[in-house]
């Protein structure tokens, strides 16, 4: 069966403490009647399946209902598919009495001559849910491909951020998704991807300079190697020239003699003296003339030449030895490796160079000893790497370059490095973009079908819908129900407006506002958005505060308009209506029969709280055919129980037994009028014993309602003596009528007779 099979369970929802469905209580069926008395939790029940219609978590308390045989907590009300209607006091003020004031909602029904566009309604519906589906679908899938779009942007950025963060203002401290987005696509609309990639030693070198911290000027290099070449010449000419002169072959044979013989003459020319300086003998006739004809002018020139390129070598050599080059500590991190390189090089070209000269200085100090002897050069010119000054002169000159350009180098740098990090993973930005794109194309077409759907099912739905028959309608039952035709719902944009003589009605009786919400809401059982065949009505109350005759109205429309529901459940504390439902599911015919179910509500207390549970209606109810016969039955036995009634049992009797007593003096004295007391004193009876009576019957019960015990529940306990006096007093009023509902009351009534 579809619908609610039981109430598996009730913790904590209104007068509901703790309940449990028992075991051995019947499951709920087709046709459903509860019974029970104000206050015994029928309105707590109405609302825990309004918020099911709702499909929203009840209020409060936990709650359980077995739908269609499976259990169904509150919390997951919103899950469940079963279709609801609930009448009840909250209906009609949120429905149709709201306190806003707003009009009554529209009831739709399909035209009688529209039945071919409702079937393409139903069809383009169908449609709508498969587009709707799909769509849904698409925008998950787009919100996945920008969630991994996002994330890809977010780690990328955040490498460069990290990579490129320093102190002070710096652009790329605030690197985000957006700064990586905006790039990534610039450069995949260029295409120039691969022109922005970095070699390993580039990126290293980028690396240092936006880290480095600024670093002062260095000296120009004014140092350049000595030409070896000219040099070799020169000195190759030197050694292969010989002194043409009237030689002394003494002297020629030995250089050191020669050498020593050039000092003294030099001395003797100085002091114009023959005499021997070293013998201080006088010198032989001719000699200084003859060491002169040795050591002539073209000599003299020679030696000076001689000794002029011992000097310019040494000099050179000294300058190569002095030579002083900065640290490569000095250099940006950039340029160390490459000035490391340099330096070496020329370090190693100018020992060679110096070591070089040093030879050719030996080789011409040897001419000079031999000067008329021809030498060859013997010494090989070293292999000195061209450009190796300039080279290192560059390297100084870029970082005296880079220090006036400081600011500028480091923003290089980090662009750099910024469109190499974007450049390595723009495939993978262009495959997660296109991933994107391609989502929100299919999430615009759905969408667009979407749309589409619900515009040509807009268009068809005014077509045929109409809620003026509806109004129409519920302006016929008004008049068959109340007897006049003063009160009207029209046509009000949406929905209905209430009027009373044409003008919106400002006052309602209870009775007109009770009528209208229930005939509203039978009406709106045929709302083609609500299907009765397959959808579960309930109805709490429905003739609340109704005159008899309106009471039988209702439950002629009542029983016309919810006969066919799948489900229906009425709940009620009117023995009359009670009465006519019971009649009504009594001659259900077949299977329906069987799917007549009835039960009650019954509230007890334990002396702090009211509990009520939902057991099986008691056979008295279904017997009798009025309230006055179940009222003295209940009484009855109750008195006669050979064991005294636990407490919670005698909580609700005496309520039961000042309705028994109202009853009974109604029609025993139909003239008398007044209070209770005014009506017992008039009756002939022990005077103790009715003082007895009606001060119970004051002090524990409520009218026609069950409330929060005010005095001490323990004296309750009297209850059984108080109920025998009560059926005392009645007996002596009518003995014969006593003795006749005895009668009645005595056998154990069979649960299932017909009443």
């Amino acid at each position: 069966m579809m619908g609610i099979t039981r109430i598996s369970r009730l913790r904590d929802c209104g007068v509901f403490r703790d309940f449990t469905w028992p075991n051995d209580l019947a499951t709920f069926g087709r046709y459903n009647l509860i019974y029970g008395w104000n206050g015994s939790g029928k309105t707590t029940l109405s609302r825990l399946i309004r918020a099911l219609e709702a499909k929203t978590p009840p209020a409060s308390g936990q709650v359980t209902f077995s739908i269609e045989g499976e259990d169904v907590a509150g919390e997951h009300f919103g899950q469940a598919t079963l279709s609801v209607r609930v009448f009840n006091r909250d209906f009609m003020s949120d429905s149709v009495f709201s306190v806003e004031g707003r009009d009554v909602p529209p009831i739709f029904v399909v035209g009688r001559d529209s039945i071919e566009k409702q079937k393409e309604v139903d069809r383009l519906k169908a449609d709508l849910n498969k587009a709707q589906s799909e769509w849904q679908s698409a925008r998950s899938t787009k919100q996945e491909a920008e969630r991994t779009f996002d994330r890809l942007c977010i780690d990328r950025a955040t490498v460069v951020r990290d990579t490129l963060r320093s102190a002070g203002s710096n652009p790329y401290n605030n690197y985000d998704k957006s700064s990586f987005k905006d790039r990534a696509q610039e450069m995949a609309e260029a295409g120039d991807s691969t022109t922005h990639r970095l070699s390993e030693t580039d990126r290293d070198n980028f690396l240092a300079q936006q880290r480095a911290a600024q670093k002062p000027k260095l000296q120009t290099l004014t140092y350049r190697l000595p030409a070896l070449g000219p040099l070799v010449e020169t000195v190759s000419e030197l050694l292969s020239t010989t002194v043409v002169s009237a030689t002394l072959q003494a002297l020629k044979d030995d250089p050191g003699l020669s050498a020593w013989a050039r000092q003294g003459l030099g001395l003797h020319q100085e002091r114009h003296t023959e005499q021997c300086l070293f013998c201080e003998q006088a010198l032989p006739s001719g000699r200084l003339a003859a060491l002169e004809g040795h050591f002539n002018a073209e000599y003299e020139r020679f030696m000076k030449r001689l000794d002029d390129e011992i000097s310019g070598i040494n000099a050179a050599a000294t300058a190569a030895a002095g030579l002083k080059l900065p640290s490569r500590a000095e250099f940006y991190d950039d340029l160390a490796a490459e000035y490391g390189s340099a330096e070496a090089a020329l370090r190693q070209a100018n020992d060679l160079t110096k070591g070089f000269l040093d030879s050719l200085v030996q080789v011409v100090e040897d001419k000079k000893r031999r000067p008329f002897e021809r030498i060859a050069l013997d010494v090989a010119q070293p292999e000195v790497e061209a450009g190796v000054v300039e080279r290192l002169a560059k390297i100084i000159q870029k970082h005296n370059q880079a220090c006036d350009d400081f600011q500028t180098r480091v923003s290089t740098a980090r662009k750099r490095l910024e469109t190499d990090s974007v450049a390595g993973n723009l495939d993978e930005f262009q495959e997660r973009r296109d991933a994107v794109r391609a989502s929100e194309t299919v999430v615009n077409r759905t969408h667009a079908a979407v749309v589409r759907l619900n515009t040509e099912i807009a268009k068809l739905e005014r077509e045929i819908v109409e809620h003026r028959r509806p109004a129409e309608e519920l302006n016929d039952d008004l008049r068959k129900y109340l007897g006049h035709s003063e009160l009207c719902l029209e046509i009000k944009d949406t929905g209905y407006t209430i009027t009373r003589n044409g003008i919106p009605a400002q006052t309602l009786s209870e009775g007109e506002t009770t009528a209208i919400a229930l005939l509203y809401f039978l009406k709106s059982l045929q709302d083609r958005r609500f299907d009765l065949a397959k959808g579960v009505v309930v109805l709490d109350d429905p003739v609340s505060s109704l005159d008899a005759n309106a009471l039988y109205l209702a439950f002629g429309f009542i029983r016309e308009r919810t006969k066919d529901a799948a489900q229906l459940f009425i709940l009620t504390h009117n023995f009359t209506f009670f009465r006519q439902v019971r009649n009504w599911f009594h001659h259900l015919k077949g299977k329906d029969k069987k799917q007549a179910r009835f039960h009650m509500l019954d509230c007890a207390s334990d002396g702090n709280q009211r509990c009520s549970t939902i057991r099986p209606l008691d056979p008295l109810l279904e017997k009798y055919e009025s309230e006055y016969h179940y009222l003295f039955a209940r009484i009855y036995r109750s008195a006669a129980a050979p064991t005294p009634a636990v407490l919670e049992d005698n909580y609700i009797l005496p309520n039961m037994a000042r309705r028994l007593l109202e009853a009974f003096l109604a029609f025993r004295q139909p003239g008398a009028s007044g209070e209770l007391w005014q009506k017992l004193k008039d009756a002939e009876f022990d005077e103790a014993r009715k003082l007895r009576i009606l001060r119970f019957l004051h002090a524990h019960s409520h009218g026609d309602a069950i409330g929060e015990p005010e005095h001490d529940p323990s004296l309750l306990g009297e209850a059984g003596s108080v109920l025998k006096d009560l059926l005392e007093f009645i007996k002596a009023q009518d003995p014969a009528h006593f003795e006749a509902m005895a009668q009645l009351a005595e056998p154990p009534a069979e649960e299932g007779d017909d009443a």
